[in-house]
């Protein structure tokens, strides 16, 4: 018996600066994992992926686990809540910006 699918998001990483990005739903990468696309349909999650891997600004391109949160999609792993967080070398990329680290 397979297992119902999970939502996701696309998410890679810049090919200039390596900062974690999430591909929108306009066709847009963004370092907020709240503006991701959420898709919950496993088709259409295959055909966002391939759109994530032929761009020529990401690298690394894949789906992750996501829930629907109150201000867009949330992380369900450790690993990808993580990564919302940029880079860990602090003060740099998305924790500079983040005055409660």
């Amino acid at each position: 018996m397979s297992r119902a699918f999970s939502p996701k998001v696309v998410t890679a990483n810049d090919m200039r600066s390596g900062d974690v990005i999430y591909l929108t739903a306009d066709d847009q990468w963004s370092p907020l994992h709240a503006q991701a696309e959420l898709i919950e349909n496993e088709a259409h999650a295959q055909l966002r992926l391939l759109d994530g891997q032929r761009a020529k600004n990401a690298v690394g391109a894949y789906l992750a686990d996501a829930r629907r949160g109150t201000n867009g999609p949330e992380p369900v792993h450790f690993r990808e809540a993580f990564r919302t967080r940029g880079p860990s070398n602090y003060p740099h990329g998305k924790q500079a910006e983040q005055t409660h680290v």
